[in-house]
């Protein structure tokens, strides 16, 4: 994150306070130091993923090739185009007779009838809205191949430019015989322009016939991982301190149909074995990210898993009713549990080491199903209590999570979901203060301000901010929050719900108001709650407080068009001097965005004010989100 170091003096701090009380714009924060409230969850702010907007595909996935398993309709092998320069004279098509596994039954046959050395025949893969080559770069791929001869036949690859026909990297492979077999190869970008508009060329310059399946181009990885995810994104999630990851989330567990719902025995070990499938956003997934691929996205950034187990119910209706029906899908859901937490000596703990990570995952929450309320036959109690019997006779320790309240069971923990306009959401800011301390924990698993778009405008943002200091002030009841969806690609196509957290393309990626709000937050957090009240502010007014033994944090949103003026009183201080950081993040109108072209025009700016005693004078911009760190000594 950016910041511009500015300074705000006391006098001047002083000066308009002191305005501010001759036009009775008067207003008072109280906040006791010396007065905890409640615990702060330490799992409060995490992360919700799920495959929708080309989150994983496109996304967050590193993978550049966009269709290398050569999905086909009446138009022919999508993303994929033939190549004839010059003399050179080929056809592509599906075969459905060759495959390189049993998941892979069918590949790309490339049959070239004529081609030479100046005149090459091949595939072009225009990638996800272009393929990203920055300069001095090492890219590494892979492919499954076989040909009609048994002696070696030379397949060049290559980065292309698109405008210029520039080729940017190559190399090439070997294929021998016929026979499937992985071909591994790397390429280097020299000292090119960073850009997006470029494809891959595979080609070959005799001819042959020749099949391919599960191509593959990856650039750097963040920690890199192979099969890893893009940096920039990474980095951009690092930066919320995110305590958790729910996953696979959402409509991507259920499916569209039972068939087409997250199958994680499907999505694990070589890709290869993956055989990908349907998404509920009309595209198709690769099943490159899958549950290894989460649980090391929580390792790399420190994150706890957040496990989403299907239960038994599919976006169409289909579902499998309590009792014999559902039962498969319970021992399914303790297998998962035991591919992620089980030791070498279990079965599917077993597969996980095989699959290259020995050490077992911690795992605290498992939550059943996603938004079973839509479930018109409402079996979901039934459903429900038969996970939850079934997971805490096995894992005791294990937070079970209902997707909605539940009769019947007392689940641990409740997920509630929130998708509203900005006016919606400062109503919901103080939704939970009254909420029964006595019933189930809460889980926000999904929640968002819902303006602009792609991304969210600077409106949503003081949503987002507004609600967020309700849910800080309730932490005791209130788990685990998490905004949804988190990623979108803004390309054309690219997007089927707004508003996201974080835009990117092929190349760049950025935060939008709504992103930094969480950084914000996030980046400062007590560990207590504190006796705090408020009076003579509007309505778009909203605030927290929380407290470690070094630091004061306190939030405070204006959502009104004009400044508010207000009066700090920090019981518990003392009188001697303190320094508070600030982070503004603030805009002229509530539409001002962030956009892929222009990232940074609502972006946090840094400053400091000191305090002396503990009366603070104090005026909070109009449209306008605030942290106050406050060193405590």
């Amino acid at each position: 994150m950016f910041h511009r170091i500015n300074r705000i003096s006391t006098v001047s701090l002083v000066a308009a306070f002191s305005a501010s009380i001759l036009h009775g714009q008067a207003s008072t924060l109280n906040i006791d130091i010396n007065r905890p409230k409640a615990a702060v969850s330490p799992t409060l702010y995490g992360l919700m993923t799920e495959e929708i907007n080309y989150s994983y595909d496109g996304g967050l996935y590193a993978e550049l090739v966009r269709n290398r398993t050569f999905r086909s309709d009446w138009t022919g092998i999508l993303n994929w185009f033939l190549i004839e320069k010059g003399s050179a004279s080929a056809r592509v098509a599906v075969d459905n007779r060759e495959g390189p596994s049993t998941a892979l039954r069918t590949s790309a046959r490339l049959q070239v009838t004529k081609a030479d050395a100046g005149n090459p025949a091949g595939l072009l893969n225009e990638g996800y809205w272009g393929i990203a080559v920055r300069p001095n770069t090492q890219y590494k791929g892979s492919l499954f191949a076989k040909s009609d001869s048994a002696g070696p036949l030379p397949v060049k690859l290559a980065l292309v430019s698109d405008q210029s026909g520039q080729v940017l990297g190559q190399t090439s492979v070997s294929v021998s015989g016929t026979d499937w077999r992985e071909y591994k190869f790397e390429m280097r970008a020299g000292n090119v322009k960073a850009s997006s508009e470029n494809h891959l060329e595979l080609t070959i310059d005799r001819p042959a016939t020749l099949w391919l399946q599960l191509v593959s181009l990856f650039p750097p990885t963040y920690h890199d991982r192979p099969n890893g995810n893009r940096i920039d994104i990474m980095e951009k999630l690092a930066a919320m301190h995110p305590s958790f990851l729910r996953f696979p989330g959402g409509n991507y567990l259920e499916g569209g149909r039972i068939s087409e719902r997250f199958d994680w025995k499907k999505m694990i070990g070589p890709l290869v074995d993956r055989p990908t499938h349907p998404t509920t956003w009309s595209y198709h997934s690769t099943d490159g990210m899958g549950l290894l691929e989460f649980l090391e996205w929580c390792e790399d950034l420190r994150m706890q898993p957040l496990l989403g187990v299907f239960a038994g119910y599919a976006l169409n209706g289909e579902l499998a009713k309590p009792g014999p029906d559902l039962e498969p899908y319970v021992q399914e859901a303790l297998e998962e549990i035991e591919y992620v937490t089980g030791g070498a000596e279990t079965k599917w703990g077993a597969l996980r080491v095989r699959d290259g990570h020995p050490a077992p995952f911690a795992l605290r929450y498992v939550e059943v199903g996603n938004e079973d309320s839509f479930d018109r036959q409402r079996t979901y109690d039934g459903r429900f209590a038969q996970f939850y019997n079934a997971i805490k006779a096995k894992y005791p320790n294990i937070q079970v999570i209902a997707s909605f309240p539940v009769k019947g069971t007392t689940p641990d923990v409740v997920d509630d979901h929130y998708y509203k306009r900005e006016q919606g959401m400062f109503e919901e800011a103080g939704h939970y203060d009254k909420t029964d301390r006595n019933g189930p924990k809460i889980f926000v698993g999904e929640w968002a301000t819902r303006e602009g778009s792609p991304t969210p405008n600077f409106g949503a943002a003081l949503g987002d901010a507004a609600f967020m200091t309700g849910l800080e002030r309730n932490s005791d009841v209130v788990m685990m929050a998490a905004y949804a969806p988190l990623f979108v690609n803004v390309n054309p196509g690219g997007m089927q719900w707004s508003s996201d957290l974080i835009g990117y393309d092929a190349l760049n990626s950025y935060g939008s108001p709504s992103y930094y709000a969480q950084v914000m937050f996030s980046s400062c957090l007590g560990d207590h709650t504190l006796d705090s009240s408020v009076s003579g502010t509007g309505d778009k007014f909203f605030y927290s407080a929380t407290t470690s033994s070094k630091i004061l944090c306190v939030k405070l949103v204006n959502a009104a068009s004009v400044e508010q003026p207000i009066t700090i009183n920090l019981t518990g201080l003392g009188n001697a001097g303190h320094s508070a950081h600030v982070e503004t993040l603030r805009a002229a109108t509530t539409w001002a965005t962030n956009t892929i072209a222009d990232p940074k025009p609502v972006v946090p700016v840094r400053s400091t004010v000191s305090i002396k005693g503990e009366r603070m004078p104090y005026t909070v911009p109009a449209y306008s989100i605030q942290v106050l760190e406050i060193e405590l000594k």
